[in-house]
């Protein structure tokens, strides 16, 4: 008689967030950031098709970093929780709050109930009158959630870019400024083995969206073409296009979606 397998809970545990955050360390930077105007979203995203970051509710925004079908089913499940409970009660009843806590009860039910967990990183953001009204929540794949009052940080080397956007953040910065401090702080990581590579990050290589606090109802729009382009040159950020090497290592199925290459050359398990 064969005996059954079996691994301590404590085990399952460890190799569930270990297969999470290892899929979460291949995907590119995302910074999510208060300032002056409202909610600044920045990733870098080679795909102009997917995208890292959303629009949820009026003025609720969406980013995350990991595997690309399993941060769109939960996309897709804020957008109509958010719906369903505006059109039940009132619109000011759909907060960031609210959301950022059914997202965290998902994630944890999936997190320890399920054999594989998603690997998956979520920033919900809701801007406020002034800076210090608005709302960031940072949620990792175990179903944590923290309130973020400055900025919020995802993805790969994360920690490299939160100490360099710590350096140059202020919450009285435009949008121009704003900007150019969230592309530095994800330039700043290294693309070489020996930590030494140095790279610049241009209009191809980015999205970007604000939540601007200044609209009446829906806050959210995307910076995108020669608007980007124009807000990068005022800071002296060069506006390179991705050349079409950099395209087409980008997969087109967003079930095998991915954000680029991993350590040791393992294909990313996200965006």
């Amino acid at each position: 008689m064969t005996m059954p397998f079996y691994a301590s809970v404590e085990q399952v545990m460890r190799d569930r967030s270990e297969l999470a955050r290892k899929g979460i360390a291949r995907g590119r930077g995302v910074v999510v950031l208060s300032y002056s105007r409202g909610v600044l979203f920045v990733a870098e995203n080679l795909s102009t098709a997917l995208h890292k970051v959303s629009e949820i509710y009026d003025r609720i925004g969406f980013a995350a970093v990991g595997r690309y079908n399993e941060y769109e089913n939960l996309r897709q499940a804020g957008i109509r929780h958010a719906d369903v409970r505006g059109y039940s009660y009132d619109r000011r009843d759909v907060t960031g709050r609210a959301l950022a806590n059914a997202y965290a009860q998902t994630l944890g039910t999936i997190f320890s109930e399920q054999h594989k967990p998603f690997e998956v990183e979520l920033c919900v953001a809701e801007v406020g009158t002034d800076p210090d009204s608005d709302q960031l929540y940072h949620l990792t794949y175990d179903g944590s959630i923290v309130d973020a009052p400055d900025f919020v940080v995802m993805g790969g080397q994360a920690d490299v870019i939160s100490t360099a956007l710590k350096e140059s953040f202020r919450q009285d910065m435009d949008t121009a400024e704003a900007v150019a401090a969230a592309v530095a702080a994800l330039s700043s990581v290294s693309t070489s083995v020996n930590g030494a590579g140095t790279r610049t990050l241009g209009v191809g290589q980015l999205e970007v969206a604000v939540l601007d606090r200044s609209r009446p109802r829906r806050a959210f729009r995307r910076i995108t073409g020669a608007a980007l382009t124009a807000l990068l040159a005022s800071t002296d950020i060069p506006p390179a296009e991705t050349g079409p090497d950099e395209d087409a290592g980008d997969a087109t199925s967003a079930e095998t979606a991915t954000e680029g290459d991993g350590a040791n050359g393992e294909p990313s398990t996200g965006i």
